[in-house]
């Protein structure tokens, strides 16, 4: 009985031990980052990158407001990962949204561009939905997004 108690509290523990393990954070950034470069040079993309690991590309600026990492905007987007699946696209007449209300490299990103621009984020996971992923981003996703900023609302 001794034993089997002593395997049951032993078990617990470490299963305890796993699911704490298991929620730790991942750091994607050096595999995320050559999976970047990789996917820029492939498709002959011209990126700028940014301090927090974000690259962008602007194939047209665009000519009205240019929004701030907290305006409204219309933005109309397709989202897939490096392999080319897309994991999800708004209607052509975009979807609002605050740029305060979503993931991290849209917040910096869409203000990069001025209404009626569009191009393309390359987004690491740490400024997506990190390790943990969402729906069905698995965790440590790069993500690019081909954006057209619409309107400043």
């Amino acid at each position: 009985m001794k034993s089997t108690l002593l395997a049951l509290i032993s078990l617990l523990f470490v299963s305890c031990l796993s699911d704490n393990e298991a929620s730790k954070p991942v750091d994607y950034t050096v595999q995320n980052e050559k999976e970047i470069v990789d996917y820029i040079a492939k498709n002959k993309l011209t990126a700028t990158k940014t301090d927090s690991g974000l690259y962008y590309v602007v194939n047209e600026a665009g000519t009205g407001a240019q929004p701030i990492s907290s305006s409204n905007v219309t933005v109309a987007y397709k989202g897939y990962f490096t392999n080319g699946n897309v994991f999800d696209e708004s209607k052509p007449e975009g979807i609002s949204f605050g740029l305060n209300q979503v993931i991290k490299g849209w917040t910096e990103g869409i203000p990069y561009f001025k209404e009626g621009g569009n191009g393309v984020l390359l987004i690491p996971s740490h400024l997506g939905y990190g390790s943990n992923g969402s729906g069905p981003i698995p965790g440590g996703s790069v993500l690019i997004f081909d954006v057209k900023l619409i309107k400043v609302n």
